[in-house]
This record gives structure tokens, C-alpha cells and sequence, in this order.
């Protein structure tokens, strides 16, 4: 059986009478790669740091493993974190940088200097041991702060928006290398990031924090497919989300419901497929996206709804042609999720 890495409960922290985090139960297993994605302020940075030691609860446990750590200091919890700055020693090389937990520990040096260069070719850094950091590339410090972090061998490595200082290029090849990393050294991942793409992409599960809370955890397709809460759908990447009238005249029932824009079909006016939802409007917008074009259609009864569409063979220029053009649009009616009210 899978045992737990991590067990939050009631996890609380004040700064005088700002609730940064109000109240977060949460389990990650063995082996998880758990991401904590949310907008600024909404608390999952200062849950990673509480759970570093960094920063003490107001309320509430840490337990790691099994073992109540909430009042150990950080160097007595086994795990490492990973920051954005990367935070390596300019005057060392990278073979230090990496062994330089291992001095502080007392490793003799012969021990370090194997682990320490075990540790770049788990990351691809062979050969590049008596380098400096300036000598190397943002996304190849970055390896280096990861390598900083496995060499002790910790069970729960923290990594906190440790790609957002990369280019959006560099920043996707790390995305695929960093879970191919996680998958290899099998060790628990905790993730913090703002970025939805980058949560979806490389989580096993995800826990959406809102406002010092957590909205929402399950695996990238849950949280997608199923959102929660309104902040949920909203914020997990594009969704349209009709509630009150609009939802009566377009979905046929109440409530709060959620419509991805990639599913729905632009078709030509008049010829619904039978069984599908189906609305009727007006292009306000066509924006060109390379890939794929995203339209804004005001319906006819009210509220606007975007849909997307792959560029499988239509140009800029035909695309743009349709603003202002009469379509009908269409969707799997169980795509239209009904939303839950947040509490």
C-alpha cells in the first residue's frame, strides 16, 4: 500500500489580522508529483514554507511521513527545496554548489564527490562539474539547483515557481524534463506554480488554492473536465460559464454551468446535429492565435460565448473575414458541466 508523504491538518497561518492560509487539509503519497497551483495571495506558497520549516503555523500540523514535524526546524525535516533564484554560490563550481550540503553534514570528500557528480548526470550535467554558474544557461543553473536538491537524498523535495524565471521555450522543455526526472529518482514532488498549463501538464494531482483555501484537488483531468467551484473553471485554463437566464435559454436548465471553448463546433447557420446543446449568434471577434483561432460570438439571446477552433487549413485572412458573419454553435451536451456554488 502507498503510504503518505505529507499529512496537512488545519493548517493555519496569521499575519496580524491577515489569514494567509485558512485552514488546509490535505494528503500527498509516496512518489506523488502534487502541484499547488493558485494566483498570487492565495496561500500555497506559505503552505510550502510551513511545510519547509520556514515559516511556523498558527494553527494546525505538518506531519512527514508519519512524524509530526510542525515546531522541527527545517534542517530536522527530510526535505529540500528548490527555489525560482536558483540561490547557487557564484564563487564555487557546480561540483561544490552541489556537494556543498554534504560538506556542512560532514560527507568526506571522496563520498561527496561521487554523489555530488551522480547527481548531475541524473540531470544531464555530465562534464560540466568545474564550471561556475555564470558559465552556464539559465535552464542549466536551474539542473544545477535541482542536483543541489537530490544529492541528500531527500524524501519530499519543495519546489517553489522554480521555472518562472525561464523563457517560455526553456521553460516547456524543463516542464517534460522535470517529471521525467521525478518519475526516474521516484521521490515526491511538491510543486508551487501560478501557471495552469504548467500544473496540468506534468501533476499527477493538483490542489487549486483560492483565497488562503483549497478549492479543488484531483488529478489535471478532474480538475479540468470537472471543476469544482466558479474560481475553479475560470481559472484552469478557458471556460465559458453561464449562469441565471443565460443559462435557462442556452443549456435549458438553473444553475452555474461550465462550457470549454474546444468544445465547441462552429457551424454554418441552420443545421444543428441532432442532440446537441446549440446556440445561434454573432461573431464580435476573431482572434488569431497561430495554431488555432479563438471566436467570440454574442447569441441571440443574450450573454456572448468563445469557442476555439484548430487552423487545419483556413488562413489569417479567411479567418478574419468571418467577424461579424451569423453561425450557430454546438456542443456535446455533456460537456456543459453544472457547477457547484462555492460555499
Amino acid at each position: 500500500m502507498q503510504g503518505l508523504a505529507i499529512r496537512l491538518t488545519g493548517l493555519r497561518k496569521s499575519y496580524g489580522r491577515t489569514e494567509a492560509v485558512a485552514g488546509v487539509d490535505l494528503e500527498i503519497a509516496d512518489g506523488e508529483f502534487f502541484s499547488m497551483l493558485g494566483p498570487s495571495g492565495s496561500g500555497k506558497t506559505t503552505v510550502l514554507r510551513m511545510i519547509a520549516g520556514f515559516e511556523p503555523p498558527t494553527a494546525g500540523t505538518v506531519e512527514l511521513a508519519g512524524r509530526d514535524v510542525t515546531r522541527l526546524a527545517p534542517f530536522e525535516r527530510d526535505v529540500h527545496t528548490v527555489f525560482q533564484d536558483y540561490a547557487l554560490f557564484p564563487h564555487m563550481t557546480i561540483e561544490q554548489n552541489v556537494a556543498y550540503s554534504l560538506k556542512v553534514r560532514g560527507v568526506t570528500r571522496a563520498e561527496r564527490l561521487v554523489r555530488a557528480r551522480a547527481a548531475l548526470a541524473q540531470v544531464r550535467l555530465d562534464g560540466l562539474g568545474r564550471r561556475r554558474p555564470a558559465e552556464l544557461s539559465g535552464g542549466q543553473r536551474q539542473r544545477v539547483a535541482l542536483a543541489r536538491a537530490l544529492v541528500g537524498r531527500p524524501r519530499v523535495l519543495l519546489l517553489d515557481e522554480p521555472l518562472g524565471a525561464l523563457d517560455l521555450k526553456l521553460r516547456e522543455q524543463m516542464q517534460v524534463e522535470l517529471k521525467a526526472l521525478q518519475r526516474e529518482v521516484g521521490i515526491t514532488f511538491v510543486f508551487v506554480t501560478h501557471d495552469q498549463e504548467e500544473a496540468l501538464t506534468m501533476s499527477d494531482r493538483i490542489a487549486v488554492f483560492h483565497q488562503g483555501r483549497i478549492a479543488q484537488t484531483g488529478t489535471p483531468a478532474e480538475i479540468y473536465e470537472r471543476p469544482a467551484t466558479p474560481f475553479v473553471a475560470g481559472f484552469v485554463g478557458t471556460s465559458n460559464l453561464l449562469s441565471g437566464d443565460a443559462a435557462r435559454r442556452v443549456v435549458g436548465a438553473p444553475g452555474t454551468y461550465s462550457i470549454r471553448p474546444e468544445k465547441i463546433r462552429i457551424t454554418t447557420e441552420g443545421k444543428p446535429t441532432a442532440g446537441a446543446g446549440r446556440a445561434v449568434g454573432t461573431v464580435a471577434e476573431v482572434v488569431y492565435l497561430g495554431d488555432a483561432t479563438r471566436f467570440l460570438v454574442d447569441l441571440d439571446g443574450g450573454g456572448r460565448l468563445t469557442a476555439v477552433r484548430q487552423n487545419l487549413t483556413d488562413s489569417s485572412a479567411d479567418l478574419a473575414a468571418l467577424r461579424g458573419t451569423r453561425v450557430g454553435l454546438q456542443w456535446d451536451p455533456r460537456h456543459a458541466v453544472l457547477v457547484p456554488d462555492a460555499p
